[in-house]
């Protein structure tokens, strides 16, 4: 219980942290609201509101006040649930994110689960093959592959299957004005615009999965354990799986929930390669509009989930692996 307090309470001081940073982060940027969204011309900062327009804005929505104040204002609305309203939106933040938050999600999850388990599959069959060429030949290519940044590689398997070969739409996460024939069109329609993004994002944490289920693989079967296993008499097989492995995916369990963070991160630069409309393509739109409150409310639900996965995750493997309490780790 002292254990889950402290863990507790580490989250509530990381998490005032953030919405410190979270807060003051987007009003160091050029600009303010009115000025970018007085702009007659993309790019340029044309204003064309006058004096007491602007005065007048920037009142209705309390950004005259000094910075304290707005946050001491920011704390309380939101202990109330309340994000503010968005600028650009003309709409609260909590409704926006509502509308855009399931898209990332459903891509987000979905690559958790397919770089875990190939990544798990891929490991294994490395470990089982180790010191062998086909070994050797899968780490060297997926250590390189690890290098290429997410967005660069959204971006190439967007001119090799989109512009090239024509088998994904462009943009979007639904055909518009689409007529369903049942649920599975419906369903399909929106898988075959999630294909591309959640093939990216599965191929950035593919490596890291692969790597950790190899390397706590080839670790574990070097221990006592494993040695009694086999001279009982048990098969190769039944010693990898039942064994070896079970023990092995300890670590893996906690590379998942630090993998939805980051893939939660990621998702920012990969929904803006294919125009995919989650949250990441909502950030980039409200930090060129300068919309402060819509900014404050997406980074706060990115960073509140990365630090739940953790939460679960480390609460998750102390009843894994009772060790981690008995040693007070």
């Amino acid at each position: 219980m002292r254990d889950n307090r402290a863990i507790i309470t580490r989250f509530l001081l990381t998490l005032m942290i953030l919405l410190t940073i979270n807060f003051f982060l987007p009003r160091m940027m050029p600009g303010d609201p009115f000025s970018l969204e007085s702009s007659d011309v993309e790019g340029e900062d044309v204003v064309v509101m006058t004096e007491a327009q602007r005065a007048y804005y920037m009142e209705y929505y309390g950004l005259d006040r000094p910075l304290h104040e707005q946050f001491i204002i920011y704390l309380k609305n939101l202990a109330m649930g309340d994000l503010g309203k968005s600028i650009s939106n003309k709409m609260p933040v909590s409704g926006v994110i509502l509308i855009h938050l399931p898209w990332t999600i459903l891509i987000v999850f979905a690559a958790t689960i397919i770089s875990t388990i190939a990544g798990v599959l891929l490991g294994t069959f490395s470990a089982w093959n180790r010191k062998r060429g086909i070994d050797r030949f899968m780490m060297a290519g997926l250590i390189a592959f690890a290098e290429i940044p997410s967005f660069l590689l959204g971006i190439i398997l967007l001119l090799i299957f989109v512009v090239q070969l024509r088998l994904f739409p462009i943009a979007g996460a639904i055909t518009p004005f689409a007529n369903y024939t049942g649920v599975l069109d419906w369903m399909g329609d929106i898988a075959h615009h999630a294909f591309l993004p959640v093939l990216t994002l599965s191929l950035s944490q593919l490596t890291g999965v692969y790597l950790l289920t190899r390397n706590t693989l080839i670790t574990v079967t070097t221990k006592d354990y494993i040695r009694t296993a086999r001279a009982k008499g048990l098969g190769e097989r039944v010693v990898w799986t039942r064994h070896a492995l079970r023990n092995a995916l300890l670590p893996v369990v906690t590379r998942t929930g630090f993998m939805i963070g980051a893939l939660m991160g990621g998702s920012v630069l990969v929904e803006t390669v294919f125009s995919y409309p989650g949250l990441g393509m909502t950030l980039r739109s409200a930090v060129i509009a300068r919309d402060y409150p819509l900014i404050q409310g997406i980074l706060l639900v990115i960073a509140v989930s990365i630090l739940v996965c953790n939460l679960t995750v480390d609460l998750i493997y102390r009843r894994l692996d009772p060790r981690v309490v008995a040693q007070g780790g």
